[in-house]
């Protein structure tokens, strides 16, 4: 009988994506074949100070984790104990991390580096290609001499004179972000200078550097894409938000928030440049394991490249088990795959 492999499944921590990284921790832990696996589920607190070791069986018990109700205190269950990280001995014997954390601190390379320290496989990209993938305005800059098309934008730095946008970006409206962050949290619409100045002020509460990118008009779609050295795309994902004018943050984690069409209702010849455009992406930041490219299609039909997912939401809503399924992919293969990568990468 072969040995189950150890999986560490590292979620929470200290990021405005807290919640919906429980969310993709506790959906993993549901899908791992315990057959295959012996399971650590391992929350990182909010403020980061604390990790918090806790069985599968109690977490698997909670429900609407991502809600403003829930606190640490109730993802603290009876059978947890506080430890002091992934090289603490009790759990030496760990042979990959899934990492399921999102946002700062657990895409942005961070958890990553403290990993590369350990010697323990883990999930996903490695320290650059994570810290390039987070920070949207690296990553646009690097794509440039790629010839792939990104949005016009202008990044803010706090306390910095604002220059001239219509003059760059053209004629209002302009879409508003952090820098870092994901899950569309702190993103906004701005249709005059009255939101504008609200969306740049809400950013920046996020993050100290903001993007004010021109709006684009057109089909929202979305690519994922795995493997190491020879990366595979999924089909492409159309996403119809139903609560917001754009992709927000309800519209991705409450449920009837958006509907996504798999394939996406988009011909054949866009579809298979998306792809294309989507690998290429990738490979250009030099990914492994999973991830997902955001593209606007313009007029309906140009893509244009909006940012990359290092670690794609992995929750019962999220768009990477949808484009899996539609490939013929489980859930349960999916992480089977991203383990494997894990290993095969180190």
């Amino acid at each position: 009988m072969n040995k189950k492999i150890r999986v560490l499944v590292l979620m929470g921590g200290k990021s405005s994506e807290h919640d919906v990284s429980i969310a993709s921790g506790t959906e993993i832990l549901k899908n791992l074949d315990t057959k295959k696996y012996n399971v650590l589920p391992v929350i990182i607190s909010k403020d980061g100070t604390k990790w918090i070791l806790t069985d599968s069986k109690s977490l698997l018990k909670r429900k609407n984790i991502i809600s403003k109700e829930v606190t640490d205190k109730d993802i603290v269950l009876r059978s947890s104990k506080y430890i002091e990280g992934v090289g603490n001995a009790s759990i030496k014997s760990v042979d990959v991390v899934f990492i399921a954390m999102h946002g700062k601190h657990g895409e942005d390379g961070n958890v990553q580096g403290m990993l590369e320290l350990t010697g323990i496989p883990y999930t996903g990209s490695g320290v650059l290609a994570s810290a390039i993938g987070m920070d949207k305005e690296i990553f646009r800059k690097l794509l440039v001499p790629q010839n792939l098309k990104i949005p016009k934008f202008v990044t803010l730095h706090a306390n910095e004179k604002y220059p001239n946008f219509k003059k760059k970006l053209g004629s209002f409206p302009y879409f508003v972000k952090p820098v870092n962050g994901g899950s569309s949290v702190g993103a906004s619409l701005a249709r005059n200078q009255k939101e504008l100045d609200e969306s740049i002020k809400l950013a920046f509460n996020y993050d100290d550097r903001v993007l004010v990118d021109e709006y684009i008009r057109g089909l929202e779609v979305t690519c994922a894409v795995i493997g190491n050295d020879n990366p595979i795309a999924l089909p492409v994902v159309e996403i119809r938000p139903l609560k917001g004018e754009f992709f927000d943050y309800e519209s991705k984690y409450t449920e009837s928030g958006s509907e996504e069409i798999v394939p996406a209702r988009i011909s054949k010849g866009i579809s298979e440049k998306i792809k294309k455009m989507a690998i290429d992406v990738y490979k250009a930041i030099g990914c492994k394991g999973f991830g997902r490219v955001d593209f606007i299609l313009k007029n309906n039909k140009y893509p244009v490249v909006l940012e990359i997912n290092t670690i794609p939401g992995m929750t019962p809503t999220s768009l990477l088990p949808k484009a899996a399924k539609a490939e013929g992919i489980s859930y349960s293969q999916l992480v089977d795959k991203i383990i494997e990568y894990a290993t095969e990468k180190n």
